[in-house]
């Protein structure tokens, strides 16, 4: 898959040095995957959910939530937003015609 923009990863992490291994872990399982639909994602990351278009992957322990748009069929993966658990149970990141 191709991932678009690892620079929200970046960007998150030097506010979060606690993330960075997970976020790159998350990034080089994602960047190597070759995923047709939700069913495969799940198999690399079983905890992930769908809601609406988007997904959301657990990431660091369940301390942070990684928030993207996949297209299957292009094969690309949006990075929408990166946030910490208590931003996003405060659910600001559903406000987005992406949703």
């Amino acid at each position: 898959m191709h991932v678009v923009t690892r620079s929200r990863l970046v960007s998150f992490w030097r506010r979060h040095s606690d993330a960075e291994h997970p976020l790159r872990v998350w990034y080089r399982l994602t960047s190597r995957a070759q995923w047709r639909h939700f069913v495969q994602l799940r198999e690399a990351f079983p905890a992930a959910d769908q809601v609406g278009r988007l997904v959301v992957f657990n990431v660091g322990g369940n301390k942070y939530r990684l928030i993207a748009f996949v297209d299957y069929i292009s094969r690309i993966v949006f990075i929408r937003n990166v946030l910490t658990h208590a931003d996003y149970l405060r659910g600001g990141w559903k406000d987005d015609q992406w949703f």
